[in-house]
């Protein structure tokens, strides 16, 4: 079966090291894109992409406010992806040791994942 493009498939989205960084980021609040770049290690072209494919697969939101744009994440179409598995604790244990392993950002993301309320818009910030 062919591999599905990375802007069709969260999973696949995820899959990047640092698309879940910026995730992870975007958990504690919201950033522009001069923000993620003080926090990570990669030009403000990479930074775009990701968000750019994170909005495609609707992991991320973004609003304007003047001339910057402010990225967040969109906790209702991310619940899915945790909810998604078969048994809560077997695969807990394996996202705690996946996480350990490849990004510690991800911590924070599963933290605001499994505590944020979704306020109906899947907006977990104030507006």
């Amino acid at each position: 079966m062919a591999r599905a493009a990375t802007t069709s498939d969260a999973f696949n989205a995820i899959a990047e090291v640092q698309r879940r960084e910026i995730l992870g980021l975007l958990a504690e609040q919201e950033h522009s894109v001069g923000d993620l770049l003080n926090s990570m290690e990669v030009t403000q072209p990479q930074v775009s992409k990701h968000l750019r494919v994170l909005r495609e697969v609707g992991l991320v939101e973004v609003r304007e406010d003047g001339r910057l744009r402010w990225y967040r994440v969109n906790a209702e179409n991310l619940k899915p992806i945790y909810d998604s598995r078969p048994s809560h604790q077997i695969v807990d244990q394996r996202i705690r040791a996946w996480v350990a392993l490849l990004n510690p950002h991800c911590e924070r993301l599963l933290q605001f994942v499994r505590c944020t309320p979704c306020n109906g818009d899947g907006n977990a910030f104030a507006s």
